[in-house]
């Protein structure tokens, strides 16, 4: 019997006000305990509300299967939800997210941390990712976009 699983992937992208890359990277994303509980839920209809909002911060604890939120969010906002073909079709879904200082953000961040969640605040958790810090100058104009992607196998 063929095992259902899903795995994600987290491209993060910081440009400046121009819209040059400042930094960008990729880091696989840890899927947490009550992500797959939901996920499941999610199949068989005993749970309808889809994880579509995409969080960032500055805590630095590494990421854990246990997890149910950021150490230290510092925003959350609703991402635009695409599928996209990578082994079979629309098997794929891809989670994309900018923040800018149009989202109230100012000063400087380093950005540690990012999460996907099925609430605009609060909720459950499906993936959390910890890196090395992201400098963001929001006053400079400077964006952060992450790209969530979450393929089932």
């Amino acid at each position: 019997m063929d095992k259902l699983r899903y795995r994600g992937y987290t491209h993060i992208i910081v440009r400046r006000r121009d819209g040059s890359i400042k930094q960008e990277f990729y880091v696989k994303n840890v899927e947490t305990d009550v992500g797959k509980s939901r996920v499941a839920g999610l199949i068989g209809g005993v749970y309808t509300t889809p994880f579509k909002y995409i969080a960032i911060g500055t805590g630095t604890t590494a990421e854990a299967s246990s997890d149910t939120a950021l150490e230290a969010e510092t925003a959350r906002k609703e991402a635009t939800a695409s599928l996209t073909t990578t082994t079979v079709d629309n098997d794929t879904l891809v989670l994309s997210a900018t923040f800018s200082s149009s989202d109230g953000l100012t000063g400087t961040s380093a950005i540690t941390e990012y999460g996907v969640f099925d609430a605009s605040s609060g909720g459950n958790m499906l993936a959390r990712v910890t890196k090395d810090a992201v400098n963001v100058d929001w006053d400079a104009g400077d964006q952060l976009t992450v790209e969530w992607s979450i393929q089932v196998q």
